[in-house]
């Protein structure tokens, strides 16, 4: 199928499709007599993968490794369940400096809770912060 026809049945752009071609995440697609991209209709369930990793919160270059180790012949599942754990700790080590940053932020609003800007000094731009 040519590169517009698997855009619109994968969901994506003829753009981004190119770029994954460049980035080694789909295979360089045979061309036809005339010079246009004709991919296989296995490369929408690729791009479907794609798809999915990045929603999980892997990058193209980790997307790729797992494409090169099934493209390879073996099974990428102990190297996916291992980027996943990765992935679960930077997630919890944000979730934990999120909340922090929330009691910090919510501390100042308490102090700011009754606005006096009397009691500000010339020196300070406002003593909530």
């Amino acid at each position: 199928m040519r590169i517009g026809e698997l855009a619109e049945r994968a969901g994506t752009t003829a753009k981004t499709l190119r770029f994954y071609e460049e980035q080694g995440l789909l295979p360089p697609a045979e061309r036809t007599p005339s010079g246009y991209r004709d991919y296989a209709p296995e490369t929408v369930a690729r791009i479907d993968f794609v798809h999915r990793g990045q929603a999980a919160g892997l990058t193209l270059a980790q997307i790729r490794q797992i494409l090169d180790i099934r493209d390879g012949g073996h099974a990428p599942c102990e190297h996916v369940r291992d980027l996943l754990d990765a992935r679960l700790a930077e997630i919890e080590q944000q979730i934990a400096q999120l909340a922090a940053l929330r009691d910090t932020i919510a501390g100042l609003r308490n102090d700011a809770a009754k606005p006096d800007p009397d009691s500000c000094s010339p020196d300070q731009v406002c003593r909530y912060l």
